[in-house]
């Protein structure tokens, strides 16, 4: 079941819009060095994708998008489905979930100093948990489809 963020919440994710778009890709790359400190979570990621700055920059321009359109989630109908689909690809798992949620917090602090109030990072968190819910649910769904094909045709050997 996804989470129902409140009018406050929503109010103060959008209201962050015009900090993603000018240090999105800081707090992206800042939050990828809090995870990477863990060479296990390293290892999950694309390096040359890190190295070439392509992956922060997705991330950043993701979180910026759903920071936008927060109250018409239906806009992210479309990236949200490939968001999943990669996550399945690269086998991405909901107890992975919390480790970002870790690092990105404390990022966002990290890069916006002062302006990253308690209550910028509260609204941050929920959002976080609430597009997380609807990821892991889409990841589930291509998880069972895909066992389901691979089931399907190992039993038709004919």
């Amino acid at each position: 079941m996804s989470r129902i963020l409140s009018a406050e919440t929503r109010a103060i994710v959008n209201s962050t819009a015009s900090a993603l778009q000018q240090h999105g890709v800081e707090i992206t790359q800042r939050m990828y060095e809090r995870l990477f400190v863990d060479p296990a979570v390293k290892a999950r990621f694309d390096e040359a994708a890190q190295e070439s700055g392509e992956q922060p920059r997705r991330l950043a321009a993701a979180i910026l998008a759903y920071a936008q359109n927060i109250d018409k989630l239906e806009a992210l109908t479309g990236p949200v489905l490939r968001m999943a689909a990669r996550r399945v690809e690269t086998g991405v798992k909901p107890e992975h979930y919390p480790m970002v949620a870790d690092a990105l917090r404390p990022a966002i602090r990290d890069i916006l100093g002062e302006a990253a109030t308690d209550e910028v990072l509260s609204a941050s968190g929920e959002a976080y948990w609430a597009l997380a819910e609807i990821l892991i649910g889409k990841e589930a769904a291509l998880y069972v489809e895909g066992a389901s094909m691979v089931m399907g045709g190992s039993v038709s050997t004919h």
